[in-house]
């Protein structure tokens, strides 16, 4: 399974005649401009692999749509995933991050039943919920069954963009040891889904994790600035029941997050992104 890539190193006497041949080409590619400005795609080293997967168009009726699962022995299951959304998973990325590719790698959907060698790291996890992301192997196990099956091609990009910078007030701080450490880390309204005008609560949810939250809200990247370690249950009700417009919902945000103790500010920062270069539909298993 998986891509491999193959260099050749040119021999002894040829290495001098080749750097002088590209000293003098270089300057006049440049000086024509017929160099590309696109970067070439990546070509990542040996990555791990699932031992076994499944690959498959979603069946016709079926209603479920992105759900990622994990489970112990490094099993994941994808039902009714775009290819978009399985690129999201297997880089953890957001959506705002990820661009190119076809049309349908947002409208097609797939399952995937996958499972890591026994001898992994992956293939001796316990993950205590389902829905827990993948680890950091099992990640790099998608990323090289995409590059198989669906063909993926990409490369990366950073530049400096607008960001959010998430930081904590000590003196106002309302957050609360969880509850329950196993339950799920979550964040949302105060009535549960998107934030709104409501309120914020969140349950067993690490700063980090809450910044990847306010990330896919406000498709922005959110900075940890915090300091704080561990991860918290808290909420913060406004007393309102309207769920604000989608102009409002930044503001809605911020003073949600101050009634916790936390400040949400824009700022300046690194913005990664990921462009697919090529993508094709898989074939059978």
């Amino acid at each position: 399974m998986g891509s491999t890539w193959n260099l050749r190193k040119p021999c002894g006497m040829l290495i001098p005649l080749i750097a002088a041949i590209i000293a003098v080409a270089s300057p006049l590619r440049g000086a024509t401009g017929s160099q590309s400005a696109t970067p070439p795609a990546e070509r990542p080293a040996k990555l791990p692999e699932f031992e076994v997967a499944s690959v498959k168009p979603v069946s016709l009726g079926d209603t479920i749509a992105n759900a990622f699962l994990t489970y112990p022995g490094g099993r994941v299951v994808a039902r009714g995933c775009t290819l978009k959304y399985l690129v999201m998973e297997a880089f953890d990325m957001q959506d705002y991050q990820i661009s190119g590719g076809p049309g349908w790698i947002t409208q097609d959907r797939f399952e995937i039943d996958a499972r890591a060698p026994a001898s992994s790291a992956s293939g001796k996890s316990n993950p205590p919920l389902a829905k827990l992301p993948p680890n950091q192997e099992e990640r790099q196990m998608l990323q090289a069954l995409l590059m198989e099956r669906f063909q993926l091609k990409f490369h990366r990009e950073t530049r400096e963009g607008e960001v959010y910078v998430l930081s904590a007030n000590p003196e106002k701080l309302k957050l609360q040891a969880p509850k329950d450490k196993n339950e799920y880390p979550w964040a949302g309204s105060v009535a549960g889904g998107l934030p709104g005008g409501d309120g914020l609560r969140g349950t067993n949810i690490s700063m980090q994790e809450l910044a990847i939250r306010i990330s896919d809200w406000l498709k922005r990247p959110v900075l940890d600035r915090t300091g704080l370690q561990g991860s918290f249950d808290f909420e913060f009700r406004t007393g309102e029941d309207d769920a604000p417009s989608e102009v409002d919902r930044e503001s809605s945000i911020v003073t949600s997050l101050k009634g916790v103790g936390l400040q949400l500010k824009t700022g300046k920062g690194p913005v990664e992104a990921l462009v697919i270069d090529q993508a094709e539909k898989p074939g059978p298993n």
